[in-house]
């Protein structure tokens, strides 16, 4: 069966073209069969004042086109230099394996999937933060 299978939790919510929809009291799969859905796990959304650092404002910008906040048009060409400022600080080969991934996911409309890949960004992000911090 082709399609995105969600597992959630017991009250878990997820965005599902901007309805929001919130499980029982038992865990529960829903098949989402439709191509081209946006789905956000609310658990996996990003506040806009915690969207602070630059892999975290890059992850913003896609939420925003996944929760219909944003049209995808309007996004695509901030996303994409957005990414490319992120491969001047993430240099390494599977940080820019990461940052293909997202690009690919972007150019193909895929905004989920590239969000998806960034978020792998995050603990990376923390952790330079973290050690540049040490060093002033």
């Amino acid at each position: 069966m082709p399609g995105l299978v969600l597992k959630l939790a017991p009250k878990e919510r997820v965005l599902i073209n901007g309805a929001v929809i919130e499980n029982g009291d038992r865990r529960c799969r829903l098949s989402i069969l439709t191509t081209g859905a946006n789905i956000l796990r609310l658990r996996d959304a990003i506040h806009p004042d915690d969207a602070n650092t630059p892999v975290k404002r890059v992850c913003y910008a896609a939420q925003l086109v996944l929760t219909g906040d944003l049209e995808p048009e309007a996004a695509r060409q901030m996303l994409l230099r957005r990414i490319e400022e992120l491969s001047q600080i993430f240099t390494d080969a599977d940080s820019r394996s990461v940052l293909a991934d997202a690009t690919e996911a972007l150019v193909s409309e895929k905004y989920y999937r590239c969000l998806k890949a960034l978020r792998r960004l995050l603990s990376r992000e923390s952790r330079l933060l973290a050690v540049a911090r040490q060093q002033s």
